[in-house]
């Protein structure tokens, strides 16, 4: 380790594994940090995250970069990126609001920025890969000392100071589900969403049989909206009902005041944000 006056430099850990990865996490506890991707350490003065002096670099472990995808359940790797998860899922089956999510960054950030960066960093209210991964009550799975446990994304942010993410499992509705991810950006902001939403519906015939729905970039953190998705469950899809999911969740969600759009702005754009999406998902039963 090594810091002048002029340059940060900090000391980079290589680990073997995962359990040396452990390890050295462990016993660096709050001085110390997962690294894989770096994209955060780059932008990490632009979202006031604090820098460390010490970073275990775990990109290059082989169990953290594997996707497993069967019918119902999705098993990805924390330092998977964005680039291989958009071609590792299929892009129209239960699965592909992940697809479409981790597609939406463009590949000089995504053949980098990894699952584990994208979920776990906070404040990070524009997170593409958060609703995405909500509508598939996913699980992370963190690993703290020589224990490994599951724990709920939707219970906050994952990974504490001294732990590790490993991977996160995803579950469909059903192996005939489907569900799409959509997001409104600025044009002069780049690619991060003013607003974003992820959808999965199982249908029953013509009607919704369960709909899960979750928003980012809208409040600090992505969210499922309960509220939006009674408004589809018993319910044929179409435009109408759509709107009116998207105006049930602008009149529970609570938008943060962005940079690129004021808080009023992210609300009025829920209820045109899912008519696209369940356009979207109608034209893939359609087909």
């Amino acid at each position: 380790m090594s810091q002048t006056k002029n340059a940060y430099i900090p000391e980079l850990i290589y680990p073997k594994n995962i359990d040396e990865a452990a390890s050295e996490l462990a016993r660096l506890g709050d001085e110390g940090e997962p690294i894989a991707g770096a994209t955060w350490v780059m932008l990490g003065p632009l979202y006031k995250r604090p820098t460390k002096m010490h970073y275990v670099a775990v990109g290059d472990i082989p169990e953290l970069k594997q996707v497993t995808v069967d019918s119902t359940r999705a098993a990805v790797g924390a330092s998977v990126t964005h680039t291989q998860l958009a071609t590792a899922v299929d892009a129209e089956g239960p699965f592909a609001a992940l697809a479409e999510a981790a597609a939406g960054i463009s590949h000089g950030i995504g053949n980098v920025a990894t699952v584990a960066g994208n979920i776990c960093v906070n404040p990070y209210p524009t997170a593409d890969l958060v609703p995405a991964f909500l509508v598939f009550n996913s699980e992370v799975e963190l690993r703290e000392g020589n224990t490994t446990s599951l724990v709920a994304l939707s219970d906050g942010l994952p990974g504490r100071p001294g732990s590790l993410v490993t991977g996160v499992q995803a579950h469909a509705i059903s192996d005939g589900s489907r569900s799409v991810y959509e997001k409104i950006t600025v044009r002069a902001s780049g690619e991060e969403a003013v607003a974003s939403v992820a959808l999965a519906i199982d249908l029953d015939g013509e009607l919704v049989r369960e709909a899960r729905i979750s928003f980012g970039s809208v409040e600090e953190r992505a969210r499922r909206c309960i509220e939006a998705e009674q408004v589809l469950i018993g319910s044929v899809l179409d435009d109408g009902v759509a709107v009116r999911a998207g105006e049930v969740a602008s009149s529970v969600l609570k938008p943060f005041e962005g940079i690129d759009a004021p808080s009023d702005y992210k609300l009025r754009v829920l209820p045109g944000l899912m008519r696209r999406a369940v356009s979207r998902i109608t034209e893939r039963k359609e087909g």
